[in-house]
């Protein structure tokens, strides 16, 4: 399976390649983590393991607790079903 690529932080290589979007939710389907991300008003799933969910989520700036829905990120699409 193809996973998509997500960063917390802007990247520093390669910007041309890369989309940005806001979180509007994070679950788990199928032992894998889908990050519902809003690009200019188009919804989009990416699919990542938990553990890369673990690593954006951390790197996030967030308060202990708080949700990462609302935050900024950069993503690639590899598709994958």
């Amino acid at each position: 399976m193809a996973h998509d690529r997500i960063h917390a932080k802007k990247p520093t290589h390669d910007l041309d390649r890369w989309e940005t979007g806001v979180i509007e939710d994070v679950f788990e389907r199928d032992g894998h983590c889908v990050v519902v991300v809003d690009d200019d008003d188009e919804a989009v799933e990416l699919r990542v393991t938990l553990a890369i969910r673990d690593l954006f989520v951390r790197r996030l700036d967030l308060a202990e607790g708080d949700s990462p829905v609302g935050s900024r990120v950069w993503y690639r699409k590899r598709g994958g079903n």
